[in-house]
């Protein structure tokens, strides 16, 4: 097979222009172009290049599908370990020659391109994150008015449910007319967020039922269809990962490391990847500590364990990075969670969140 012309293609994707750095064999610049996005796969496939690279950010799914369709091969980077690459003054050309250097690293990490199965579902997920932080925004608006007239009420999305309608509807309550209107608009904006919300629940766990690997997921303790449908979204077959304590690094599940002088030294979890996945895992983690059943799940002795010599904060953060790496061993060796004989299958009573095992 003929050498390609140039070895590795970096692309700095913008909203409206892209611009394109090919790099020779020596690793100096052989072209360079700035693209419109309209045209920028076009030109992209006119190019003779063994492997073309950007950063995964939005709009790099979409021209990554398009590109590996049509045979060329494709990587997209963590932007963060890209940005050490990148020399002299920051400009666009400047990004895709970092981008392309990077590609060409075996330390440089990868991300999996996302089917557009996998992205729909995220943007369902994102859609009922926003929603609940609305509702919960509008609970705590509508909590403050009414402790401004002297009238508390109790934290909770079913006490403010029942007990809101019940006062305005009450005309000897101290309220004014001004009062109970907004009030009224925090009530009515609840009420569709909360609809809505409940809508996209529906559709996510409709896609849990659907899924074969959500299916798999659903039985380990502590997870439901939220959790199992946002991992399958994030990283699919979970190939990407060598082992189950790559993705639960992945998911900054694991303590960050500060060691100098041979002598190692261990902090808290690094917080890194998956923001919104981590969350999961952390309720699903606090769940199986508060609700699994020890005495019948072989977990149940390590988790007392981990609650003799540890926060509880801790040994739930624990739990969750044990979760990533049961998740991991299902999803990478299509294996199946198998609870100790005698144990009831739990999936069908996990809450919707993946927080109630046992």
């Amino acid at each position: 097979m003929a050498q390609a012309l140039y070895p590795v293609v970096g692309v700095d994707i913008g909203k409206d222009t892209m611009h394109v750095v090919a790099l020779d064999q020596s690793g100096a610049i052989a072209h360079k172009q700035r693209c419109t996005r309209a045209t920028v796969l076009t030109r992209l496939l006119q190019l003779d290049a063994d492997l073309i690279a950007m950063e995964a950010c939005p709009g790099a799914h979409h021209l990554g599908r398009c590109l590996s369709e049509q045979g060329r091969a494709v990587h997209l980077l963590v932007a963060a370990d890209v940005r050490a690459f990148v020399r002299g003054h920051k400009n666009d050309y400047n990004d895709a020659q970092a981008i392309a250097e990077a590609a060409v690293r075996p330390t440089v990490r990868t991300v999996c391109i996302k089917s557009i199965e996998q992205q729909d579902v995220q943007m369902l997920h994102r859609l009922r994150a926003r929603l609940v932080r609305q509702r919960t925004a509008l609970i705590n608006q509508a909590r403050a008015l009414l402790l401004e007239a002297g009238i508390p009420i109790a934290q909770g999305r079913k006490t403010i449910a029942r007990k809101l309608p019940e006062l305005l509807a009450r005309d000897d309550v101290a309220l004014s007319s001004c009062r109970r209107e907004m009030l009224t608009q925090c009530l009515n904006g609840w009420r569709q967020a909360q609809a809505e919300a409940e809508q996209i629940e529906a559709q996510l766990s409709q896609v849990a039922r659907s899924d074969e690997r959500c299916q798999r997921l659903l039985a380990v303790p502590g997870v439901g269809p939220l959790t199992a449908t946002a991992l399958v979204a994030a990283v699919g077959n979970a190939s990407e990962f060598r082992s189950g304590r790559d993705l639960a690094a992945w998911l900054g599940l694991v303590p960050r490391q500060h060691s100098t002088g041979g002598v190692p030294r261990l902090l808290g979890i690094s917080k890194r990847g998956n923001t919104y996945v981590r969350w999961l895992l952390c309720h699903g983690g606090r769940s199986v500590r508060e609700h699994l059943k020890r005495d019948q799940h072989p977990w149940g002795p390590w988790i007392t364990a981990l609650e003799a010599r540890m926060h509880p904060n801790k040994a739930t953060v624990a739990v969750a990075a044990k979760l990533a790496r049961v998740c991991w061993t299902i999803l990478r060796k299509g294996q199946t969670y198998q609870p100790r004989a005698g144990q009831a299958n739990n999936s069908t009573n996990n809450r919707f969140c993946g927080a109630h095992a046992g």
